[in-house]
């Protein structure tokens, strides 16, 4: 018996044992968390990532908005087969305090559809759905995956040749590859169209994949089926990452200020022979009333 072996099969069929049995499901278990846990209720919160950076008090309300026509939201929908990041960034966020997330996106349809019944009076009385309540989003954050790579390295591959120990070792070894990915948060003043502030981050992971490689698995059933996961946990990690950096810049925030004619009033790089723009207008978009002609002295 070849006793170099042995370590090596007693793995393989543990692996593959624990591909053939399967066990109850654990509420919790630490397997399927991500960057982005817990709950949260109002200001509270419930098992929160203790890396998450936290507002004593908030700063506005906002609303999360994803461009579901980028070209990163259609990878992640076709090619990962994930969901949209809303979700858990409107958890983090909630989370963190800093901000009151208000709803924009599909539950904003039931919102209206509750008033079209108040409206008809097919309602209860004191179902108080009237008018003049819907809170507004002072900002908007929008989400943007700038890179997301799966399997950018791993090892062992090249000792498949050599001999049947060196195939299965490269085979377990081979089946390590790293997870990255970087993320953009935007946030966006709704009243002013200004940009409030912009944040990047970033996150890895490794992920073993052995059952695919030792026991032909596919990538859409079995063990394989697991290399799916840590990147779509990855982006989450990065996304968390952002958050906090941004978290980080609004304590030290300073509005920007423009020379000359304030914001939005023609700026400091004016074009030669044209007035700037508050020059050519009066508040509130309306044409500024054409200059008096001064007095001809007699």
């Amino acid at each position: 018996m070849n006793f170099k072996l042995a370590p090596l099969t007693a793995l393989a069929a543990a692996l593959l044992l624990a591909g053939c049995n399967a066990t109850a499901p654990k509420l919790g278990t630490e397997s399927s968390a991500t960057a982005a846990t817990g709950s949260a209720a109002g200001g509270t919160t419930q098992g929160a990532n203790s890396q998450l950076e936290r507002c004593d008090s908030p700063l506005g309300t906002v609303a999360i908005i994803e461009e579901t026509s980028a070209d990163w939201y259609r990878l992640f929908t076709q090619q990962y087969q994930l969901g949209s990041t809303v979700p858990v960034l409107r958890l983090m966020v909630q989370q963190s305090n800093c901000f009151i997330v208000v709803e924009r996106g599909r539950a904003m349809a039931s919102m209206e559809r509750e008033r079209a019944i108040a409206a008809s009076g097919q309602g209860r009385a004191g179902s108080n759905m009237g008018g003049g309540q819907i809170v507004a989003a002072d900002y908007s954050m929008t989400p943007e995956v700038l890179v997301s790579a799966r399997g950018t390295s791993g090892g062992g591959g090249g000792l498949a040749g050599v001999n049947r120990n060196a195939a299965l070792l490269g085979a377990i070894a081979g089946s390590f590859r790293t997870n990255e990915a970087s993320t953009m948060l935007l946030l966006s003043d709704n009243r002013s169209g200004v940009q409030v502030s912009a944040a990047q981050g970033s996150s890895s992971n490794t992920d073993f994949s052995a059952g695919a490689v030792l026991f032909g698995s596919s990538a859409a059933g079995g063990m394989g089926g697991y290399t799916n996961t840590p990147q779509g946990k990855v982006v989450i990690a990065a996304f968390t990452d952002s958050y906090n950096q941004m978290v980080k810049a609004l304590r030290q925030y300073k509005p920007q200020t423009v020379q000359g004619q304030g914001l939005g009033g023609g700026g400091k790089l004016a074009v030669d022979g044209a007035a700037p723009p508050s020059q050519t207008s009066a508040p509130g978009g309306r044409p500024a009333p054409a200059a008096r002609p001064a007095p001809v002295k007699k």
